[in-house]
């Protein structure tokens, strides 16, 4: 790089008691000039994983998708389901439950009996779920072994 080729340097006289705000002024200047143009179209796209990766984050963790497959058969009381789903704490299953029931994917319904009896089951929501999650299960078993083959070669690099 030549002398000609630098970019102009700026100066900035900045008060003491500014210097924070300067400083991220600065770097937020900076980042802006180095990053990359977003093409219109990516960046609609972005906008939009942006609003679906929490999604994706709760239907996608294993927890979710082994209950998810797990009522596909029909409602399940909650020990039914701590014993059909290996190795899932009762505080884990307990929290992915309510997390499944705040995004609309599973309903619970509560028997008033002594005591009281808690069932599970699939919403509309979580049946048009469960047909993508069982092509994910499929697409995993189709693709295990080369998976693994591709794991191994990484690994011994």
């Amino acid at each position: 790089m030549t002398a000609t080729d630098k970019k102009p340097s700026v100066q900035v006289r900045v008060k003491p008691e500014n210097l924070p705000e300067a400083r991220l002024e600065l770097a937020s200047a900076v980042r802006a000039e180095t990053r990359p143009e977003t093409r219109p179209e990516t960046r609609h796209v972005l906008e939009r994983c942006r609003n679906v990766a929490p999604i994706l984050q709760r239907v996608g963790d294993k927890w979710s998708m082994l209950i998810i497959i797990v009522l596909i058969d029909g409602p399940c009381r909650f020990n039914a389901l701590k014993r059909r789903i290996d190795g899932i704490s009762q505080q884990m299953l307990t929290r992915v439950l309510k997390a499944l029931e705040r995004d609309g994917l599973i309903s619970r319904t509560t028997y008033p009996t002594n005591p009281p009896q808690v069932e599970y089951a699939l919403t509309g929501l979580g049946r048009s779920l469960s047909d993508p999650v069982l092509y994910l299960g499929d697409w995993v078993r189709d693709n295990i072994a080369h998976i693994e083959e591709a794991r191994a070669a990484y690994d011994s690099k």
